[in-house]
This record gives structure tokens, C-alpha cells and sequence, in this order.
């Protein structure tokens, strides 16, 4: 069977997980439901992430992990081959599966959860450090204060802070590269950041 074959009998017989994508990845394909990654396909074989039901399957059946070539080196992945026996067991199947994707859902909400603000777009350690100095400690602190208000609070820092600055700010709030901002939200951006320098101005005269 090949990939595109076990793709389809893949998306028919664990239908019931939910709409199943398929996109290409290491090489083979990735399935995933709500953008969460439980499965690969390669060389016309399926897949499945270990999950600890999976572990325990593995207890008393053998199931080869996924090898991948990285760099010239074979890395095995936490995925294990699924084989006839188990394609012949519907019931088990969806069971290891459903179990594969709470486990990759489960993973993914605490990478979310621990995400620092040197990570996001446009920021750094230095930016993290100037955020931290101005009680802005954590990504939701960030995007609960918004971009103006930590700009503010940042130029009582250091006053070389421009408009590049406020721009990456609301760009790591929305998750983009400052450069790739919405031509609206520069544009709003750009009049807010004139208009307060000529605020600051109009005060120091």
C-alpha cells in the first residue's frame, strides 16, 4: 500500500476523532485534528505518537519506531508503526489514536502555556529583560497591557525607543514579524506614535 493509499483508509477509519488534515512532513505526512499532530505517515505506513495506552500496547506487542535521517544520523521518533493486527482491530485502533491525540493536544497547550517573551516575534533576552524591568513578566501580562502602554512605560526607560519598537511589540502580541503588520494597524500605529512625540514635545517646550 502506498502513502496516499493509507492516508485514505487512515481518514476513514478514525473519522470519528474529527476532520482529520494531512500535510507533508519528515519527509512523509502528518495528520492532525484542530492543528494538533498525532500521527505520521511514511513509506506507506502509519504512525501513531506514544501515548501511555500506546506504551502499554507495546508491553505485550512489538511495533517498530519511526526512524528518521537527520543531518546523516538515524533519529527514532516517539511514533510507533501501526500493523495489521491493529488495522484489523477498529476498535483498538481508534482507542490508540484517540489516546495519541489527547497526549499531542495535552503537549501542545503546555508549550503554549510556556511560552517566555524572548520567544515571541521581535523580541529578544534584551527586550525580555526591558519588559521584566517594567513589570511586563510573562506573555499574558504583555498582551493584557497592550503595545502602547508598554511602549509608554518602556521610553521612561530610554527615550531612543521608536517606532520601530512599538511596532514589534504589537507584532509579538499578534504574533507577527513586525514587517508583516497589517498596512491598517501601521498605519494606525504610526499616527498614535507621531501624535505622542509631538505630545512629548509640546511638554518639554
Amino acid at each position: 500500500m502506498d502513502s496516499y493509499q493509507r492516508i485514505l483508509q487512515s481518514k476513514q477509519q478514525l473519522a470519528t476523532l474529527g476532520n482529520i488534515i494531512v500535510r507533508s512532513q519528515f519527509g512523509g505526512y502528518s495528520l492532525a485534528v484542530e492543528k494538533v499532530v498525532f500521527a505520521l505517515i511514511t513509506d506507506g505506513e502509519l504512525y501513531l505518537r506514544a501515548s501511555e495506552t500506546l506504551k502499554r500496547y507495546l508491553r505485550t506487542q512489538s511495533l517498530p519506531p519511526l526512524v528518521i535521517d537527520k543531518r546523516g544520523m538515524a533519529v527514532k521518533l516517539r511514533y510507533y508503526r501501526i500493523d495489521e493486527a491493529l488495522w484489523n482491530n477498529p476498535p483498538l485502533l481508534i482507542s490508540l489514536s484517540r489516546s495519541a491525540l489527547a497526549l499531542a493536544r495535552r503537549q501542545k497547550n503546555a508549550r503554549r502555556n510556556n511560552v517566555r517573551l524572548k520567544d515571541l516575534p521581535n523580541m529578544g533576552i534584551r527586550m525580555e529583560m526591558l519588559l521584566r524591568e517594567i513589570g511586563i513578566d510573562s506573555v499574558c501580562a504583555l498582551r493584557e497591557a497592550g503595545a502602547k502602554s508598554c511602549w509608554l512605560r518602556l521610553r521612561m526607560l530610554n527615550q531612543h525607543l521608536g517606532l520601530s519598537c512599538l511596532m514589534a511589540l504589537q507584532g509579538a502580541i499578534s504574533g507577527h514579524h513586525q514587517a508583516a503588520l497589517p498596512a491598517e494597524i501601521k498605519e494606525e500605529l504610526r499616527n498614535w506614535f507621531n501624535c505622542t512625540i509631538q505630545w512629548e514635545k509640546g511638554r518639554q517646550n
